[in-house]
């Protein structure tokens, strides 16, 4: 996070607007793949800030490879999330108000590593598994993707 990263040397902690590109992971039957964040130890979907001039597409493509090292078939745009629900305060005492940009895919290339530090875990849930500590702001996405649910390949 280059972007955010030099900003908040001239704003500290102050909240700042981050768009941020999100993917939901689904298998096509229902469950969906969720990553455990080590900052927090919350579940939610995989995606992060965009960077100046970035695409949204480049930087789920980004995000995605940092977080897990696979890339996505064919993500779609299934939603904007932003207000209220989507304000953040980082462990380190940064705060976030998020415009989480989500797309969907039930497919991906690539055998799952996370090393980078950012990813504790990862694992599959459908709609009556999901954790308790599942990130708030991934509630109402994570909620309206399982009520669209029809499996993504039919």
């Amino acid at each position: 996070m280059g972007y955010i990263s030099d900003l908040r040397k001239t704003v500290g902690h102050k909240t700042l607007i981050m768009p941020c590109a999100c993917l939901i992971i689904g298998d096509g039957k229902g469950n969906i793949l969720l990553q455990k964040r080590s900052d927090d130890g919350n579940w939610g979907y995989h995606g992060g800030a965009v960077e100046i001039d970035e695409s949204i597409e480049a930087a789920l493509l980004r995000e995605i490879r940092e977080e897990l090292d696979v890339v996505p078939e064919n993500p779609k745009l299934f939603g904007v999330y932003s207000g209220d629900g989507y304000h953040h305060v980082y462990p380190n005492k940064d705060e976030v108000s998020c415009i989480d940009i989500v797309y969907t895919t039930d497919k991906i290339m690539g055998e799952i590593k996370f090393s980078d530090g950012e990813v504790s875990e990862v694992g599959w849930f459908n709609k009556d598994t999901l954790p308790e500590n599942l990130s708030d702001s991934c509630r109402r996405p994570i909620s309206d993707y399982f009520s669209s649910f029809h499996g993504l390949n039919k």
